[in-house]
């Protein structure tokens, strides 16, 4: 499933439309074939038809893995389609069908487009379809949905996607028991992952090793290698542990972290099209938290009495146990690393400062939007943060090229100068739209 753009920008009116790709949904791949070879990649844009079509469209499928054979499987029989002597097969039962092909090296703008991160995603250069024909069915529905901070519509494909794909996990990447990515959080931004921990079970204290070798199986993994922030536990530390309670497996590795060696990272490598946190359109960062082993601390439940902050930040709250949210002054860039308030910040503290309580501290814009509710803070962190441009720590130091701290993880979540800008409803339109599923509305029965 894709991003089509019909009107606007600088395409041919009835004759153009531009193709928005995002990263591992696979049409790169026969776009690189097309390019190869020197050949227009030929291209048919379905609309409607049978759900299963659409979700299929949407599910993370191995490469080689035929959509149109899975939706086969998910409907219990084939999928009707119809002979095109002009190009390719057209899916019977589609509302609509767009045809046409795509020059391997023609580009226009695309955008800008509301995204399921909940913002506008900015203009760039995108392949362009060049149309041949519009097929249709007789009564033919054009399908809508709004997109924007979760949850959506989407946030119920998610859903139906773990429930079909979790059974799968553990055979697919072994010794992984389970992997939930965070629609709160946008999905790709924020995966939290429960392992095993068995290649040293004679040692008198486990830590991360075998979650470690699960964790870069699971970065390796398709769309799972989207993942931003990836959490990982060991399931050993507890087995009731249910990687869906978000905030009980927060709680759970915050117990358990160990800053000065539980942080691995990826620089300079490729993140999900819509998150616009790291240093270009595509490009970001990694960080992969693994703990394991017994409780190292017990998580503050209050603020502490007489916690000083350094000038210009204030309105410190405590958002879930151990994880102080802070308001800072507004971002003003990287200079040359990190951002000058993040250094004062957490140059102000040495390693025994009381404030290391919080094994987890995220400076913000607004704390008190950010922890209000477990859902704003998931959304704030993650989609605002880049985790090697925006992670520093109390007591910091790099050893043998590996970054760690000696006291509270930090975590800069303010809004950049190159962040898209937040997805803001209009509250004319939604009160319209209201109405339209009140009572005695047009769609009041599927209000």
């Amino acid at each position: 499933m894709y991003r089509v753009q019909l009107s606007g920008g600088k395409y041919q009116a009835d004759a153009e439309v531009g193709l928005h790709y995002q990263i591992h949904r696979g049409i790169g791949v026969h776009h690189a074939a097309a390019v190869r070879r020197g050949e227009q990649l030929k291209v048919n844009v379905h609309v409607g038809g049978p759900p299963a079509i659409i979700l299929s469209a949407v599910m993370p499928l191995p490469e080689g893995l035929s959509e149109l054979t899975f939706a086969g499987a998910l409907g219990g029989r084939r999928v009707r389609m119809i002979h095109n002597p002009a190009g390719l097969p057209i899916i019977a039962e589609s509302d609509f069908c767009i045809t046409g092909t795509i020059d391997p090296h023609r580009t226009l703008p695309e955008g800008p487009f509301g995204d399921h991160l909940g913002y506008y995603s900015l203009a760039h250069e995108f392949p362009v379809l060049r149309v041949e024909k519009v097929y249709c069915r007789k009564d033919a529905i054009w399908p809508f949905t709004v997109v924007g901070r979760p949850p959506q519509e989407d946030t119920a494909f998610g859903e139906l996607i773990h429930e079909i794909t979790g059974p799968a996990i553990p055979s697919v990447l072994p010794g992984v028991k389970a992997a939930h990515a965070v629609d709160a959080a946008g999905v790709h931004p924020l995966l939290l992952a429960i392992g095993s921990e068995r290649y040293v079970p004679y040692e008198e204290r486990r830590r991360p090793r075998e979650l470690m070798t699960q964790a870069n199986a699971i970065l390796g993994q398709g769309q799972l290698s989207l993942a931003k922030y990836l959490w990982i536990a060991a399931e050993q530390d507890d087995p009731s542990l249910d990687i869906h309670n978000v905030q009980s497996f927060f709680h759970h590795i915050l117990e358990r972290v160990d800053w000065e060696h539980d942080l691995h990272f990826q620089t300079r490598t490729t993140i999900d099209t819509l998150d616009y946190s790291g240093h270009g359109l595509n490009q970001g960062s990694k960080v992969v938290i693994a703990a394991a082993g017994p409780p190292r601390r017990k998580l503050p439940t209050e603020l502490p009495s007489g916690l000083q902050l350094p000038p210009g930040f204030d309105e410190a709250r405590l958002c879930l146990l151990g994880v102080l949210v802070v308001r800072a002054p507004k971002w003003t860039g990287y200079g040359s690393g990190c951002e000058q308030a993040i250094a004062a910040f957490c140059g102000a503290f040495d390693a025994n400062s009381a404030i290391n309580a919080f094994p987890l501290i995220v400076l913000v814009d607004d704390s008190v939007f950010t922890s209000e509710s477990l859902r704003n803070w998931l959304w704030v962190t993650f989609t605002r943060s880049n985790p090697a441009a925006d992670i520093a720590g109390i007591g910091s130091f790099t050893h043998q090229k590996h970054w760690g701290c000696r006291g509270s993880l930090v975590i800069d979540a303010r809004l950049k100068s190159h962040h898209a800008p937040p997805l803001i409803e209009d509250s004319a339109v939604s009160r319209r739209v209201d109405r339209l599923f009140a009572q005695g509305g047009p769609l009041s029965a599927w209000g």
